[in-house]
């Protein structure tokens, strides 16, 4: 709620397990799955302060996803599972179409020391849903945002690839 996400974006996070808070901490935990419905990556981000934690044995190939139409030719990549539900919410009270698209949180992202680096979460994704055309990235405008923009940007081939940082404000 501190957020603003909106609530039908929660509903559905909870009703699809992609979402779930933790009971020692109450923290929020986001969850990503691979192809046979297995939980493979889980991502744990504090409602109260600043922790951030992924689950033991997590996968970031598998990071936190929403995939609801499976003729998606689009996908929008994001830092993190709060900028993607951030992004949904956006779109929802603009009256565009949320689940058009598929989302994909990149759990992160870091500065790369190599050109040209993918992270892992989108090269599977994509190796996985070749349906995929068009990669719009909404990483932030900080230097590391930038960079792997950049990164991602130089690596990909054979798909259209927009930058699309937010807005300043």
């Amino acid at each position: 709620q501190c957020r603003g996400i909106h609530p039908i974006i929660i509903d559905y996070c909870v009703e699809n397990k992609l979402l779930f808070q933790t009971a020692n901490y109450n923290n929020a935990m986001f969850v990503g799955y691979d192809g046979d419905g297995k939980p493979r990556y889980a991502a744990l981000r504090s409602t109260f302060s600043q922790y951030k934690s992924e689950a033991s044995g997590s996968d970031k190939r598998y990071s936190f996803s929403i995939t609801m139409n499976p003729e998606a030719d689009s996908v929008r990549v994001f830092e993190s599972a709060i900028d993607l539900l951030s992004f949904a919410t956006l779109q929802l009270y603009e009256g565009g179409n949320w689940k058009q698209d598929a989302l994909l949180s990149l759990a992160g992202v870091y500065m790369p020391k190599r050109k040209g680096v993918v992270p892992v979460a989108l090269t599977r994704f994509l190796s996985e849903n070749p349906g995929i055309k068009t990669v719009h990235l909404h990483l932030d405008n900080d230097e590391v945002g930038r960079s792997a923009a950049t990164g991602i940007m130089e690596g990909l081939e054979g798909y259209t690839v927009l930058d699309e940082p937010p807005c300043p404000g």
